[in-house]
């Protein structure tokens, strides 16, 4: 009886002492998250002022006079993009693409390769991408609610939440954004990696990685390359 009594006893306190751990393993979890998620509401405060100060100095510099010129490689870039994409691209999508990404001085086949890795290659404006703790992504940009609305204030947009979902919209906001992260970080590997994990996440995956070239990146800007046979590379 003593010795059912011990084993009972022992049983017990291993159970209690397994569930401790798993309580306080939960806890310390839940204070990793609570604190990652202040590291990541500080860097966004920091983003939103950066991005305040580049609109109020270069990026109010940023865009060139259009003209002739300009139209005729947008036009001809529309023709391109509308043919790669099989039709999914729309032409005057490619026409808009070329003009504002003339004026920012960005480069269309980077922003086009973008759109194309955000929506799997279906450049679908009605996108609403998988539930994430800070909510969905929607549209062709992938634009979440929490960081769409002070990126369109601070580049002097209009914005409402089904503006995400119209696709001259989601290309413009994608211009501007794009725009401040490679003035920020002046390469591609940065500012796409930024685009895709948040400024917070691109200094995480640097820190874990010891470089900037996430799959991401390195994936919009080889197939951005691989468009060479385009006519409208003839015409710039």
């Amino acid at each position: 009886m003593k010795k059912q009594y011990f084993w009972l006893l022992a049983v017990l306190t291993l159970a209690i002492g397994v569930g401790y751990y798993f309580y306080q393993t939960i806890q310390l979890q839940e204070a990793v998250e609570k604190s990652e998620e202040k590291i990541e509401e500080l860097q966004t405060a920091v983003e939103v002022k950066e991005m305040e100060l580049y609109y109020a100095g270069e990026g109010s510099k940023l865009e060139k006079d259009t003209g002739y010129d300009s139209w005729m490689r947008s036009v001809q870039l529309a023709e391109d993009l509308y043919e790669d994409s099989e039709g999914r691209f729309k032409k005057e999508w490619g026409i808009f693409l070329g003009e504002i990404a003339e004026q920012h001085d960005i480069d269309p086949l980077i922003v086009y390769e973008m759109l194309r890795t955000e929506t799997g290659g279906k450049f679908d404006p009605t996108l609403v991408g998988p539930e994430t703790r800070y909510g969905h992504a929607y549209g062709m940009a992938q634009f979440m609610k929490n960081t769409a609305p002070w990126i369109a204030e601070k580049a002097g947009l209009e914005y409402s939440d089904e503006l995400l979902y119209d696709p001259i919209y989601s290309i413009e906001l994608a211009i501007e954004y794009l725009g401040f992260l490679y003035d920020r970080y002046e390469d591609w590997d940065h500012a796409l990696t930024a685009y895709h994990r948040g400024m917070y996440g691109l200094e995480k995956y640097i820190d874990e990685n010891g470089h900037a070239a996430s799959w991401y990146a390195v994936e919009i800007q080889e197939n951005a390359e691989s468009l060479e046979g385009f006519a409208y590379l003839n015409q710039r």
